[in-house]
């Protein structure tokens, strides 16, 4: 029986710079210190490039957004890479009966609008944050969204069911503002409405949205806006990016990932992957497979770039991800033709000693092994 030993080497997120249009669709709390620019001067501090446009009218809903003639033109302006889609701050908040009458409807007719514009666009739900006090003008309809922690346990829930439903992307910034409060509960994030972000707030949500659209870490960007110390900045970045590339497949962002085990001779893949719709294994072999988790038996040593190569929106997306897998075979053959030989013998207080019986000694060998023995006679 052949022996595999495979060791891996694990390509990061694409360090290349990349050029990404952006719709912001939303209201306040997305136009509140002008937050799709700060992700655009993220990305350019990592020489990125974002161009944006945004429709983002104070208190708009989905439903609002789904018949305003400046959101649906704006829509089918041009090939969108991304639309980032923000409902009214309480409303997916609501329980869940209300949110399927009053919201899910509304972002369906506009997934049907960018869709119908460009297969190519990925649509993201900005996941908002809960008020700092909860919903106190709603609470008493619907008890769980009087607190902070309540409202947005619902707020995540909507968003997800959302995310989920139309295979989009899910940019969690609420839940970054949940870490964030959980770590450093001094950092206030909120205007003094208690809901509206400050810019500390908009800060953490333009690195949540740098790291679930470029799939990057904010930490080290450059830009930082006034009145934030480079402290403040390195931690609000840090949250993003633990929260969205810590875990990208909860919030069901493109990706292609996947880790690997073996078994005697064969190689078992574990596709990690999320919201794709296309799947392709190169083993590095001049072998390929489309299952989802394949086997795979090496015939002959070596190194071999195994690649996962997956495809969303209809092809139009394209991800890789990449291990280096060196493969060795040994037999039981090749031990008994090449044994080990001693090296050196040790005693328990580590003092070179010749082989005796009857104590407890450590033998070194020539292939950087070591074993314990203790022969009786």
């Amino acid at each position: 029986m052949k022996k595999i030993f495979l060791c891996f080497i694990i390509f990061p997120f694409s360090l290349l710079s990349q050029s990404i249009d952006v719709l912001f669709l939303g209201n306040s709390y997305t136009y509140a210190n002008n937050t799709p620019q700060m992700v655009k001067d993220i990305a350019l501090s990592f020489g990125d490039s974002l161009e944006f446009d945004s429709s983002t009218p104070g208190g708009a809903t989905f439903n609002g957004h789904s018949t305003n003639s400046t959101t649906l033109n704006k829509i089918s302006s041009k090939n969108w890479d991304y639309i980032v889609m923000q409902a009214q701050s309480q409303e997916p908040s609501f329980s869940p009966s209300q949110v399927s009458t009053d919201v899910y409807p509304y972002a369906q007719i506009l997934i049907d609008s960018i869709e119908s514009n460009s297969n190519c666009t990925e649509p993201i739900f900005f996941m908002t944050w809960g008020r700092k006090y909860g919903d106190q003008q709603n609470c008493q309809f619907y008890p769980p969204i009087c607190t902070y922690s309540g409202m947005q346990q619902r707020l995540k829930e909507s968003y997800l069911e959302m995310t989920l439903t139309h295979d989009a992307s899910c940019a969690p910034v609420g839940l970054a503002w949940k870490e964030s409060i959980s770590q450093d509960s001094l950092l206030n994030l909120y205007t003094s409405d208690n809901s509206h972000p400050n810019i500390y707030g908009s800060y953490l949500a333009a690195c949540t949205f740098y790291a679930t659209i470029f799939k990057k870490s904010p930490i080290g960007s450059s830009f930082i806006p006034t009145f934030i110390d480079s402290a403040t900045a390195l931690f609000l970045q840090t949250i993003a990016s633990n929260v969205v590339l810590d875990s990208l497949s909860n919030w069901n962002i493109f990706n292609s990932q996947f880790s690997s085990s073996i078994n005697e001779d064969s190689v078992f893949f574990n596709n990690q992957s999320s919201n794709y719709e296309n799947i392709v294994w190169d083993f590095g072999d001049g072998n390929i497979s489309t299952n989802i988790d394949p086997i795979h038996v090496y015939q002959n040593p070596g190194v071999y770039n195994v690649s996962l190569i997956t495809s969303t929106n209809n092809t139009c997306v394209v991800d890789t991800f990449s291990n280096l897998i060196s493969v060795n075979f040994s037999t039981g053959l090749d031990n008994i033709s090449n044994p080990k030989q001693i090296i050196e013998i040790f005693d328990v207080f580590g003092r070179k000693i010749r082989e005796r019986n009857n104590i407890p000694l450590f033998y070194i060998y020539d292939d950087g092994t070591y074993e314990r023995k203790f022969t009786i006679e």
